[in-house]
C-alpha cells in the first residue's frame, strides 16, 4: 500500500506560463516614439572591448529605457525625438532596445551603400536594383 509520502510524490502541479516579453516597455508595439534624455558611452562585457554609444530615452508611454545608438558618426543629443524598437546589444547589460536611424531627429548614416535599411539611408540617384533580364524591357 502506498504511504502518504508516495502519493504526494506523484502529484504534479501545473503552473500557468507567464506571458513574458523581451521588450516590455514597447507594450506589444513594433516601435515607440521617445525623447532622448541622456547620451553616454558604455563599455561591453568581458571578452569584448569597445566604447558603445548608448542613450536613455523617455517613451511616450511614460517608460524610460536604455537604447543603443547604431553606427558611428551620429548627431543625437538631448531632447531629440527618436523611434525605438526592440533588439538588444548582446554585450551591453541592461540595453535591450535600439534606436532607428533616419526617423525624426536621428539623422541617417552618411555615405552608406550597403545595409542601407539598417542605417536609414535612402537609395542614391542612379543606384538601381538588379533587374532580371526578362523584365529589363519594361524598365529600360
Amino acid at each position: 500500500m502506498a504511504t502518504v509520502k508516495h502519493s504526494s510524490r506523484r502529484i504534479k502541479v501545473y503552473y500557468r506560463k507567464r506571458n513574458s516579453s523581451r521588450t516590455p516597455a514597447l507594450q506589444k508595439r513594433p516601435q515607440v516614439k521617445g525623447i532622448v534624455t541622456k547620451v553616454t558611452i558604455k563599455t561591453p562585457k568581458k571578452p569584448n572591448s569597445a566604447r558603445r554609444h548608448v542613450g536613455k530615452v523617455k517613451l511616450t508611454n511614460k517608460k524610460r529605457v536604455t537604447a543603443r545608438l547604431p553606427g558611428s558618426g551620429y548627431l543625437c543629443s538631448r531632447y531629440n525625438r527618436v523611434l525605438v524598437n526592440g533588439g538588444r546589444a548582446n554585450d551591453l547589460p541592461g540595453v535591450g532596445y535600439t534606436l532607428i536611424r533616419g526617423k525624426f531627429d536621428f539623422i541617417p548614416y552618411v555615405g552608406k551603400k550597403k545595409r542601407r535599411s539598417v542605417y536609414g539611408v535612402r537609395r542614391p540617384d542612379g543606384f538601381t536594383k538588379h533587374i532580371r533580364r526578362c523584365f529589363r524591357k519594361f524598365y529600360l
